[in-house]
């Protein structure tokens, strides 16, 4: 039996375009706009400590004017948090963030960074917002994600996404086995990082997975397809998963 898994569409690279020109288009609530006509279920947008792309007012935009539930991604930074409180976008997820990456390159360390994480995860829950955390598929992780007291995880794809082919199968085998793990501990299981229409094969092989998060690939093909184009052909590869 199909089972409906969701798109979350993530507008970063287009405030990218946008800021490397320093102009106001294209802005991410029109691919916000679009993405959500073409089916998406879900906007992301990342916050970066040194708003390299996206921008304080990007995001009242797109929890105010665009009609799809906003997931915003941050760093455990004060600032931010303050920020994300007084927003209240509909899902926080945590991720870790370094000045000096082209982008995230692995998940949170929860356990390592479990006495910091907690406050932070606390107040937005408190705050009724829903937190998920972006995590590698390993298990001593996913417990720690479930003590934690969050809900969600989405686990890091990047690793398999970006392997080279002969050692894809090893990384698929391990979202496979996190994603089982998460499932087993009550986690609501999304994923993300690098995922394309070349490799989603793989990931359609992953179980329990309620959402896919994407960006990159997305804003890459709108330069050919247009965003509609590009969200309603990744939603087409998509609606293979059998759960």
């Amino acid at each position: 039996m199909e089972v409906e898994m969701k798109l979350g569409v993530n507008v970063d690279h287009v405030a990218t375009l946008r800021q490397m020109r320093g102009t106001i288009y294209p802005d991410p609530l029109d691919a916000a706009i679009i993405a959500a006509r073409a089916g998406a279920h879900g906007i992301t947008a990342h916050l970066r400590e040194d708003r390299r792309h996206i921008q304080d007012e990007d995001i009242y935009r797109l929890k105010s004017l665009q009609p799809l539930p906003l997931n915003l991604e941050m760093a455990n930074v004060p600032e931010i948090v303050d920020f994300a409180l007084e927003i209240n976008p509909n899902e926080v997820c945590l991720v870790p963030e370094k000045r000096q990456e082209l982008t995230t390159e692995g998940g949170l360390d929860v356990v390592g960074q479990y006495e910091q994480l907690c406050p932070t995860v606390d107040q937005l829950l408190q705050a009724g917002i829903e937190v998920s955390l972006f995590v590698d598929p390993d298990t001593v992780t996913l417990e720690a994600c479930r003590q934690m007291g969050v809900s969600v995880v989405e686990l890091h794809t990047g690793s398999y996404c970006d392997a080279d082919v002969n050692e894809q199968p090893g990384w698929l085998e391990k979202l496979i086995m996190g994603a089982q793990t998460a499932h087993e501990l009550g986690l609501q299981v999304n994923a993300g990082h690098g995922i394309t229409t070349d490799n989603i094969g793989g990931i359609l092989c992953v179980p329990h997975l309620a959402m896919l998060n994407i960006g990159h690939s997305l804003v890459s093909r709108a330069v050919f397809l247009g965003m509609q184009g590009a969200v309603e052909e990744m939603l087409s590869a998509m609606a293979e998963y059998q759960g």
